[in-house]
């Protein structure tokens, strides 16, 4: 290859973010076209002056967002991307140091919607709270802005933008109670049997709110990039939802190439995408992936995010970013159901925004379940070693163990449950049959000696099961 990298060993911008911006650049604009091999972290090394680990982070992160292919003892490749499709912007965050003080959860409930019960900042919140009360008390007399309060559109407009790429105006957000709450609106501007393409597997409860709206729900197969583009030709469905940055079980990324296959695909079609974007915000390998959302020149994504990972669930706050296209009809539904999250709540988390304390909160939380992250990998492979394979580990607050031992989901679970272990079955994700076995184990909401203790007890709890291979 015969394109040097520049690297401005001055600049405050880390060396790492700048060669992997340059790469990024050079493949989406085909001046690195598909297939070319990349330098060996060594070699360029050496030309750059630069340490072997800094061109390895660079290489990961493209790796994580498709745009180049890892061969294993081969080297590192450049894989197609489209030329005319925009390049999502780079968006690094530095994470704070690893909180290593931890309260014990009174039982070892590996549930995936619980987050850290012991780490939230509430003399933050309450200073926001107080503060909120002082300074918007004259508004709270209403029952607030249907779409939800400017203040706070404001701020998710400014944070989205920064951290997942997401290009919006404040006019384009509807706040609701939950992202269920925020399908339902959107429900409510559609046609009873609109065919809504729904990945397999994907989110249930999603799922079971578009059916219980009477929608034409048709299953689209995924694989490990992401939802495949040839169902979507061959279903022609007006949406799809999906989850690109942490595909709900499996925990796969969509890969660049993919990620452009959809949009290319929802703007031949006239159709729209669903991202559900639930806990883009962490990443344990690489940088977080910028959003779909983010790609997209034409108004074709409806964005959902949530403050219940990042935050508290019982806040129960989450957005809906609508394509420009979309905005008219579903205000109109939005102001039909008023305003479901008190405007208390949202002026409060408008100033927490926008204070830094969100950010810091924020940045901490990566660095806790960073760690919590390490510590369940090792405790499965010290404790499960080669019974289980690790599913969807780069990102999110869940993994998947899929069973390399006969036994049932069913079974699996119950002998956890026995031994004092509540996991989860995947099953209920898929519309057909799962095609292997596997469990699901979330660990934002427990402290690392639970984390560790828990695997111990499933060890024990599956050793039978095991042994009968």
């Amino acid at each position: 290859m015969d394109i040097t990298p520049f690297l401005d060993k001055k600049s405050k911008t880390p060396l790492y973010e700048q060669l992997y911006a340059f790469f990024k650049q050079e493949i989406s604009h085909a001046r690195i076209t598909k297939g070319t091999r990349l330098p060996s972290k060594r070699g360029l090394s050496c030309l750059l002056g630069v340490s072997t680990a800094t061109i390895e982070r660079a290489y990961e992160q493209l790796t994580a967002e498709g745009y180049v292919k890892s061969k294993p003892k081969v080297g590192w490749f450049a894989a197609g991307v489209e030329a005319d499709f925009p390049a999502a912007p780079v968006h690094f965050q530095q994470s704070a140091q690893p909180v290593l003080h931890e309260e014990n959860a009174p039982a070892i409930d590996f549930h995936q919607g619980n987050v850290d019960p012991a780490h939230f900042p509430f003399n933050a919140w309450r200073k926001s709270m107080v503060k909120s009360l002082d300074r918007y008390s004259g508004s709270f007399h209403t029952s607030g802005d249907p779409q939800g309060e400017p203040e706070l559109r404001q701020m998710i407009a400014h944070f989205v933008r920064l951290s997942r790429g997401v290009n919006c105006e404040p006019g384009q957000i509807i706040i609701g109670a939950g992202t269920t709450v925020l399908l339902q609106i959107l429900c409510f501007a559609l046609h009873p049997r609109t065919k809504i393409g729904f990945e397999e597997p994907g989110f249930h409860r999603s799922r079971r709110l578009f059916e219980a709206n009477r929608m034409n729900v048709i299953p689209i197969r995924s694989d490990e990039e992401g939802v495949l583009p040839g169902e979507l030709k061959r279903q022609n469905p007006y949406l799809v939802y999906t989850t690109p940055s942490h595909q709900f079980p499996l925990g796969a990324i969509m890969t660049i190439t993919r990620r452009q296959e959809l949009l290319a695909w929802a703007k031949e079609a006239n159709s729209f995408i669903i991202e559900d974007d639930y806990d883009g915000e962490f990443r344990y390998s690489g940088q977080p992936i910028p959003s779909l959302q983010g790609l997209d020149p034409n108004g074709r994504v409806i964005y959902l995010g949530t403050f219940s990972k990042s935050l508290l669930p019982t806040f129960r706050l989450s957005y809906m970013i609508l394509p420009p296209g979309l905005m008219e009809p579903v205000r109109k539904h939005a102001q039909l159901m008023k305003q479901t999250v008190s405007s208390h709540s949202q002026m409060a988390l408008a100033d927490f925004i926008e204070n830094g304390e969100w950010q810091k909160h924020l940045n901490r939380m990566r660095a806790l379940y960073r760690k919590k992250h390490a510590v369940l990998l090792e405790a499965i492979r010290s404790e499960l070693g080669n019974s289980v394979d690790i599913l969807g580990k780069n990102s999110g607050l869940h993994i998947l163990l899929r069973l390399l031992f006969p036994a049932s989901e069913e079974e699996a679970i119950k002998a956890a449950g026995d031994s004092g272990v509540t996991i989860y079955p995947v099953s209920s994700s898929y519309k057909g049959q799962p095609p292997f076995v596997s469990v699901l184990i979330g660990y934002g909401g427990l402290s690392e000696e639970d984390i560790r203790l828990g695997i111990k007890k499933l060890k024990t709890a599956w050793a039978p099961l095991i042994s009968s291979n």
